[in-house]
């Protein structure tokens, strides 16, 4: 009996032990820290107010000095990269040390000490006898390079890559294949329909700004500049390089729909274009794609071209750089002389496409 006894307050003691976690709560707070407000802290900040922001620059002497000052800046910003660079590493040295222009039975070769200029394809660069400027522009681009880097870039050698543009052309005639030949065709023919000189703006109506137009020295419309200048473009070309041929404008006086060439027109044009020498044709190419006009190109070449002097009436040039670039760029000049020029972005594009378009103009002349 007392060990049955004992045993049940055993138990009954066990199970008054238990009872209280059977009775838990079914949740637990996970934070059990007090919250406390933010402190502000006080303004520490001592001294005037910052300067109020200074205009642009008006005068041209101001944007001339502050165009140094940045000019300045990255110079030193690129002497210091150079300086941090391996001075191991070959492409970032000149390693020649003259450059020369030797005369070869084929024509003029540029010399960098004793190793000619090579073109991408891995030959001699050979400019033909009759072009001893082109040649000597050449060495000149060479001469003014820093480091075989520079080299890498066209546009720090843009008449090299030009020549070199041609040799390849005319090894490729020589060899019987014209892909690059074709491929210049096609790509110049397509700006025909769309050809910068013969997009004239509709004729003024009456939403447009007319005051605007008629203020100061702007007594014309942009169609009416446009035809004016265009004009004795097509009437050489039409006379003298494509006799009988019609060349309409692209866009009507009342519509915005590109209207296209005959047909007729196109295939002489073609034609013309495809039987063009190596040199005319590369320099074609490069014043398509500058000016984005066909006949402006066109009519530089003839201007130029040592292929074409039987249709020049005397030595003197009337079409140059300043005459294909106005042409070209027509409608850009016209609306920045109305509404102002974007520094940096106007007066550059117009730089450029006289550079582009004297590279030509140095290539056919030799």
């Amino acid at each position: 009996m007392n060990g049955i006894r004992t045993s049940s307050l055993l138990s009954f003691s066990t199970s008054c032990r238990a009872s209280p976690r059977s009775h838990r709560p079914i949740y637990q707070c996970l934070h059990t820290t007090a919250p406390k407000p933010a402190t502000p802290l006080p303004v520490t900040a001592h001294g005037p107010p910052p300067s109020p922001p200074v205009p642009a620059a008006t005068h041209s002497e101001d944007r001339v000095a502050r165009r140094r000052k940045q000019a300045a800046l990255l110079k030193r910003g690129q002497d210091l990269r150079a300086s941090q660079m391996k001075p191991g590493t070959a492409m970032k040295k000149r390693f020649w040390k003259d450059v020369s222009v030797k005369e070869v039975p084929e024509g003029h070769q540029i010399h960098l000490d004793s190793r000619p200029v090579r073109t991408p394809s891995k030959t001699p660069l050979t400019i033909p006898p009759t072009k001893p400027h082109l040649a000597s522009a050449i060495a000149l681009e060479w001469d003014l390079l820093v480091s075989a880097q520079q080299a890498l870039k066209q546009h720090l050698i843009p008449l090299t890559s030009l020549a070199s543009r041609a040799d390849m052309i005319k090894n490729e005639d020589v060899k019987g294949t014209s892909k690059s030949r074709q491929e210049i065709v096609n790509m110049v023919m397509g700006y025909l329909d769309t050809d910068t000189l013969l997009c004239w703006a509709p004729e003024r109506s009456s939403h447009d700004a007319a005051q605007l137009e008629m203020s100061g020295s702007r007594p014309d419309s942009l169609r009416e500049i446009q035809v004016r200048t265009a004009q004795p473009i097509i009437g050489f070309l039409t006379t003298h390089v494509w006799p009988g041929i019609e060349i309409k404008p692209v866009l009507d006086s009342d519509s915005i729909v590109p209207t296209p060439q005959p047909q007729l027109t196109k295939d002489v044009i073609r034609g013309w274009i495809s039987g063009l020498p190596a040199f005319e044709l590369a320099g074609l190419e490069r014043g398509v794609l500058a000016g984005k006009s066909l006949l402006v190109a066109v009519r530089l070449l003839v201007e130029w071209s040592e292929e074409f002097q039987h249709l020049r009436k005397d030595e003197r040039k009337s079409f140059g750089i300043e005459e294909a670039a106005e042409a070209s760029s027509l409608e850009v000049r016209w609306q920045t002389g109305m509404w102002g020029e974007v520094e940096d972005t106007h007066d550059v594009e117009k730089e450029d496409l006289k550079r582009q378009l004297g590279s030509v103009i140095v290539l056919l002349s030799g």
